[in-house]
């Protein structure tokens, strides 16, 4: 027994070296090191307690330690983040950039970021506020802030999105697949997304890539904003796919908009379950037509038992 064991790991040991060999996915290239996952989960976390102190850490804070407070905890997000910023482009960039250019765009990028900084909690407290008037539910902002996953995911997204619009390889993916192994909502970070946005409930919403949201719009769970097909793969890189929503609009649970092409109007409403694949006028409202039903007493029901069996 012992020795078939042996020799089925010695076998496993060497198919599994053949792969690195046959392919340099499976090696890192000249000995690069990728970013560190779990320092860029630690970076959203650390950013998060900046952004909302004394929410999730024992931090006490007041306006006289603000300065002191914040400015200590960024130099440590700063270090942090552009060591990843710099890992991501130095791996994905090394043989077409000199290093020292790599390096040196990878920092400016950390500092152009640290300026959109207070512009990313403004706008998270718009989508609070969203939430909180969008919300009969919500008992205060504070619960939204604390508990609710659409406000986790939009806030990651925008975070996220600022290294995305800066070309930023991998970090931006690895945050929002963070968020979205935690919330079930999948928001790319390439999206554009407006003021006052408030995803409500948010299992299964996704947000595509090239998806264009207006201000004051308010998504369900299970909203799909999508392509219409994306059978041709990487030759759609860079392609307009998905929708553009406009101002105002609200769609319910189940809807898919789909496609480059569409743009829902503002002020218009879209009802569950609708599947939508080409434009909505303005103040519209859309619904699917549900199937009929067809409800029957107990009587009724004993003197045709064939027509309610389950199948």
């Amino acid at each position: 027994m012992k020795k078939n064991v042996k020799n089925a790991i010695e076998r496993a040991v060497a198919g599994v070296s053949q792969n690195y060999h046959d392919n340099e996915l499976l090696i890192r290239k000249d000995g690069l090191l990728m970013p560190q996952r779990d320092i860029v989960i630690e970076i959203i976390r650390d950013l998060r307690n900046v952004l909302f102190p004394g929410y999730f850490r024992k931090d006490a804070i007041n306006n006289e330690l603000a300065v002191y407070y914040v400015g200590q905890n960024l130099a440590k997000i700063y270090d942090d983040l552009s060591e990843q910023i710099e890992r991501a482009m130095l791996y994905k960039n090394k043989y077409e950039l000199p290093e020292e250019e790599i390096k040196s765009k990878a920092e400016q990028i950390c500092i152009d970021f640290f300026g959109e900084i207070p512009h990313i909690q403004q706008m998270l407290l718009k989508d609070i506020q969203a939430g909180f008037d969008g919300d009969p539910a919500a008992q205060s902002k504070e619960e939204i802030i604390f508990s609710y996953p659409g406000f986790f995911a939009i806030m990651v997204y925008r975070m996220a999105h600022e290294l995305y619009v800066r070309q930023v390889p991998l970090i931006p993916r690895i945050m929002s697949e963070y968020a979205h192994g935690r919330t079930g909502i999948d928001i790319n970070p390439g999206a554009t997304i407006g003021e006052y946005f408030f995803i409500d409930h948010g299992t299964g919403v996704v947000i595509g890539e090239t998806t264009v949201i207006g201000n004051h719009v308010k998504l369900y769970q299970g909203v799909t904003l999508g392509a219409l097909s994306t059978r041709d793969g990487q030759k759609l890189s860079g392609v307009r796919r998905h929708p553009t929503i406009e101002d105002n609009v609200t769609i319910y649970s189940g809807a898919s908009v789909l496609g480059g092409d569409t743009v829902i109007g503002e002020e218009s409403t879209i009802g569950g379950n609708a599947f939508i694949t080409s434009s909505i006028p303005k103040y519209a409202r859309v619904a699917s037509v549900n199937p009929e039903l067809s409800i029957k007493t107990p009587g009724e029901r004993k003197k045709d038992p064939a027509a309610f069996e389950l199948v």
